[in-house]
């Protein structure tokens, strides 16, 4: 394979711009860094990986689709910590004023840049004397700072709107929605939610195509489980299967993901079972098996909340790059939300047997408290009722919403002890997520697929996506669009289309050529309907693969799809 080559990969931009699979957004404005467009063909495509995302998923049956606005309120985003810590560090040429992101500069000079900090970063630049690559100059860095990656907004059309910004992610929809899906599923886990849209982030420096985008195609499940009671997956589907595995901080190694979990390389066995899924979906649409490797975060690459977290690369004309993250991000997302609006976002456990449980209840003594404390007496009740011990000292000194301190004298106090049969508890359930970029993945299946071969006539590209992604099943040529061959063909392209099968009529050029422009979009099959076929409705039918083909009659067609 040739994915080093630049000759090559700019022949593969150059077709699918030529062929509207995926070309530059708004190029007649002169384009925007960062933004691509999906064309007639690419859209298909994109499509057709998405529902088959979908259904490789909604077929475990615990899982459904959701959908949520992209438009999210500043108070969701900072309770989930996007507000305050979904940044990347930014620094600017002092010759031409080019923003670059600092770890991308070093990332030469560091195994893990996007862990260190602003005075690490500045120092490996300073040290390695890092030309801009925008000007080409040794520049003068200005520093690296912290710069949040949302797009922001405003929701109302009034002066002062509510803040909000464009979704950098579909899984906080997930969270919040949360209540709703645990009603659906009649309030037992585990179960999951998955949804398939857009996200945005403001990319400092957008690079590498449709790695690095502003707006970009996501597909995420957050799947919650019981983190005391543990599910019993079926492995079995992949008990013959080496996946390449790198640990954390090591060398590559290959094994059966089974038997990592057994050895406690995989640290849970739903991560696990999902790092399988997500190997046979990738194999399922084209991503060649041998270009796929699991790497593990490394402890100060991984979130603080997250107990294990493993990103699946695939290796393209970009080198190895990370197209899904299947993370245990613990109970973090849902108690974010839950401190942040007072609702319970948990989960109910039953015990097998009721467990005897010490009960302490502490209250205001109201004959004597209320006089005294008048309209703050029930939010001064809210606040004892969390306390878990007898005071030992006494004034009790409890602080209100409002930031007030007031004093309760133990004689205002009512304190109840006792013991009652305890026959479950509330839990906040932890989550798995298997995060995957759309666009990423679409590239890489397309990079994987496009083939050039040697003919007489110089370089000749197939693209080989595979059927189940193929934007077009179909192409139907008449050999000249005149004796009837141009109706037959028209006829049997009504045929299939009724029947849903994809396809376009195509009548110009030598049929060499036709062939061709079917290969360069990977399109599987070619149907060629000639002088024979106004004899006997026989046509040729063309495998793009093996470019075998075969004669056979028109009503035997229903069968081959």
């Amino acid at each position: 394979m040739q994915e080093g080559s630049q000759e090559r990969l700019e022949r593969l931009l150059s077709m699918l711009k030529r062929r509207g699979v995926i070309l530059p957004a708004f190029e007649i404005h002169g384009g925007v860094a960062g933004l691509f467009d999906y064309g007639p063909i690419g859209g298909r495509l994109r499509r057709n990986v998405e529902q088959m995302w979908l259904e490789h998923w909604l077929r475990l049956g615990d899982i459904v689709e959701i959908d949520s606005p992209t438009l999210t309120p500043h108070s969701v985003l900072e309770a989930s910590g996007h507000v305050g810590a979904f940044n990347d560090h930014a620094t600017e040429c002092g010759a031409c004023g080019a923003m670059h992101r600092a770890d991308h500069l070093v990332s030469d000079y560091h195994p893990n840049p996007d862990s260190l900090s602003a005075p690490q970063l500045d120092e490996l630049i300073s040290n390695n004397t890092i030309p801009c690559p925008s000007c080409g100059k040794d520049s003068e860095w200005l520093g690296a700072k912290p710069m949040n990656l949302m797009f922001s907004t405003k929701i109302g059309a009034t002066r002062g709107g509510r803040q909000a910004f464009m979704r950098p992610e579909t899984a906080q929809g997930m969270y919040t929605m949360y209540p709703a899906i645990y009603r659906h599923f009649r309030e037992k886990l585990p179960f999951g939610a998955v949804q398939v849209g857009k996200g945005y982030r403001n990319e400092i420096s957008p690079r590498q195509g449709m790695i690095r985008l502003r707006e970009f195609y996501m597909a995420e499940l957050e799947y919650f489980v019981d983190p005391m009671r543990d599910v019993d997956y079926d492995f079995s589907m992949w008990k013959n299967n080496i996946f390449k595995l790198i640990p954390d901080n090591s060398d590559v190694i290959e094994m059966n993901i089974s038997e990592a979990f057994q050895k406690g390389i995989v640290r849970d066995n739903t991560v696990a079972y999902f790092m399988c899924q997500t190997w046979e979906f990738l194999k399922t649409i084209g991503i060649d098996q041998k270009r796929m490797r699991f790497r593990q975060h490394e402890q100060d690459e991984m979130a603080h909340y997250a107990t294990d977290c493993w990103d699946l690369e695939i290796q393209g004309s970009y080198g190895w790059i990370e197209c899904v993250g299947i993370a245990h991000r613990g109970c973090y997302d849902l108690e974010s939300h839950q401190n942040a609006t007072g609702q319970r976002l948990g989960a109910w456990r039953a015990f097998e047997e009721p467990v005897e449980k010490d009960i302490l209840k502490i209250d205001l003594n109201s004959g004597k408290a209320g006089p005294i404390f008048r309209e703050k007496v029930s939010e001064i009740k809210s606040k004892l009722s969390t306390i878990e011990k007898i005071p030992d000292s006494y004034p009790l000194n409890i602080e209100l919403d409002s930031g007030e301190i007031v004093q309760i004298e133990e004689g205002l106090l009512k304190i109840t002890k006792g013991t009652e049969m305890v026959h479950g508890e509330w839990f906040t359930p932890h989550v798995i997520e298997p995060a995957f970029g759309i666009d990423r993945i679409i590239w890489h299946l397309i990079d994987h697929a496009y083939e050039e071969i040697e003919k007489e006539s110089g370089k000749y590209t197939i693209l080989r996506t595979s059927k189940s992604v193929s934007p077009i099943k179909v192409a139907i040529l008449p050999l000249f669009e005149k004796d009837g061959m141009d109706v037959i063909a028209q006829k049997i392209k009504t045929d299939l289309t009724n029947r849903g099968i994809p396809c376009y009529y195509d009548g110009s050029g030598s049929i060499g050529r036709r062939y061709a422009r079917a290969d360069e979009v990977g399109v599987p099959i070619a149907i060629t309907v000639d002088h024979q076929s106004v004899k006997d409705s026989s046509i040729t039918v063309r495998d793009r693969d093996s470019q075998n083909q075969e004669r056979i009659g028109i009503s035997k067609l229903a069968s081959m799809f």
